[in-house]
């Protein structure tokens, strides 16, 4: 059976197991993503998430793919739109095919991108809109082995607040109903929060950051503020981009397979995560568990969580990942966990 958290302090339900998109338009059909959202529904997933730079691997051909398959499956089925708690995101500077490269987060590209998602999803509102990372980087997307927190903070604040004005423009126009961060700093956070209560703006209801067995930055630190501040972790990559299945141990690229289609060796794949994947497989295998199954449920089972957002590119892993929310990890399965944990804190 599906459980719920509440999504920070908007009063909303959302289920543990988030619905990730990303593959929609790339590796997946629409046909393919429609089946998804189907049984994903019928299972008690009501939470879903993408981004208007899905498909991933991103490319200009694929910008905006996912939303757009997400978009066909509300116009046959609108009354099943209030079913749906539907997040999205703005993307950050970085990609040349975005806005012409002049994709600040700002106001003028703030309503441009909303207004472009909502377009593609064929929806009037968005319930959870993101800001997908920071326009001054962050240590995310393995960034923080030469992470330089150098910047101007007043500037930095001041694109805030108007960030912030922007976006209740947006929730008072009916477009969006809540805002929330992603790949988003400790500080950064505290200051999106500090600058929501001291000027009466809209408050960020989660942060969505990379969180699985193999990435662990999270805690302690960002733990402590999700908890204290009602504004939890959407975690993505649970499973390390399909890493910590063991499907990509030691060089192994199946076909058809995400890591197929990168143009470079991922960031992932080095000789301390491969030793660290092996150690998790076999606690796994000693308690008679699945690798993903185990490595999911322990993400769902950490208290700073709100949603779990699992991808998949068939139908059986969906309904393995999904399925995860139904095993709760023994205290003898937790303590393997932790001893391989000290030994690979940060494999890659």
């Amino acid at each position: 059976f599906m459980k719920y958290k509440k999504l920070g302090r908007t009063g909303l339900d959302v289920s543990v197991i988030c619905l990730g998109t990303m593959t929609w338009g790339r590796q997946n059909t629409e046909a393919e993503g429609h089946e998804q959202i189907e049984y994903a529904l019928d299972q008690g997933v009501n939470f879903w998430d993408t981004a208007e730079m899905y498909a991933i691997p991103p490319t200009a051909d694929t910008y905006g793919k996912t939303e757009e398959i997400i978009g066909t499956w509300f116009a046959k089925n609108p009354a099943k739109r209030e079913d749906v708690i539907l997040a999205s995101k703005v993307a950050g500077p970085g990609l040349g095919w975005v806005r012409g490269g002049h994709n600040k987060i700002g106001r003028k590209n703030v309503i441009e991108a909303v207004e472009g998602s909502l377009k593609r999803l064929q929806t009037d509102y968005i319930d959870l809109y993101q800001l997908h990372w920071p326009n001054r980087g962050s240590y995310h997307f393995s960034q923080h082995w030469h992470f330089d927190p150098r910047f101007d903070a007043q500037e930095v604040e001041a694109n805030f607040i108007e960030v912030l004005e922007t976006l209740d423009e947006l929730i008072r126009a009916g477009k969006i109903r809540h805002i929330g961060l992603s790949d988003e700093t400790e500080w950064g956070t505290m200051k999106w929060l500090q600058l929501s209560e001291k000027l009466g703006l809209p408050r960020m209801q989660s942060v969505q950051n990379e969180y699985s067995l193999t990435c662990r930055l999270f805690e302690p630190g960002f733990a402590e503020i999700a908890m204290a501040e009602d504004c939890g972790l959407l975690a993505w990559s649970p499973l390390a981009a399909g890493m910590l299945s063991g499907k990509y141990l030691d060089g192994a690229r199946p076909e058809g397979t995400r890591w197929t289609l990168l143009s470079s060796k991922p960031a992932r794949d080095t000789e301390q995560s491969n030793a660290a994947v092996k150690r998790y497989i076999e606690v796994a295998d000693k308690h008679g568990l699945d690798i993903t199954q185990m490595a999911l449920a322990f993400v769902n089972s950490r208290p700073f969580l709100t949603a779990n957002i699992i991808g998949a590119t068939s139908m059986e892993q969906l309904k393995s990942n999904i399925a995860s929310i139904d095993l709760d990890l023994s205290d003898d399965v937790l303590k393997d966990i932790e001893d391989v944990y000290k030994d690979y804190p940060i494999p890659y």
